[in-house]
């Protein structure tokens, strides 16, 4: 259900690395949550690095739209870039695993592709 991968460097290396994969492998990064900022903000400590990068292929995303507005629930894609225990990891949560949930088979092969491109794009950022 979840593709993680363990890397080198910092939270802001990895981050970096990831937008750039994202926009070569034709994902837009519609936007990037800061949870340790967005939680110290709101007076919770929190000191723990995680950035959770919400990434989206238009043309994929109104395929899978227009065969049932629902899934708009599990959109756009995640992938969080976060530290645990000292290392860095990158995970997301497998478009197959989530679009299995709406019972829509004609769909597997969109969320199939979608889901080679997202660890494509997280296998890039490792390096």
């Amino acid at each position: 259900m979840l593709y993680i991968r363990e890397t080198s460097g910092s939270v802001d290396e990895v981050a970096k690395k990831l937008e750039e994969a994202a926009l070569a492998n034709q994902f837009g990064v519609l936007g990037i949550h800061d949870l340790k900022q967005k939680m110290n903000a709101k007076g919770v400590p929190f000191d723990s690095e995680c950035r959770i990068f919400e990434v989206c292929n238009p043309g994929k995303a109104k395929t899978v739209l227009e065969s049932n507005m629902a899934i708009s629930t599990v959109l756009p894609c995640r992938i969080s870039v976060y530290e645990e225990a000292g290392i860095v990891k990158i995970a997301t949560l497998k478009p197959t695993a989530m679009l299995a949930m709406f019972d829509q088979p004609e769909l597997t092969v969109v969320a199939e592709d979608v889901e080679e491109t997202i660890q494509r794009i997280i296998d890039a950022a490792c390096v």
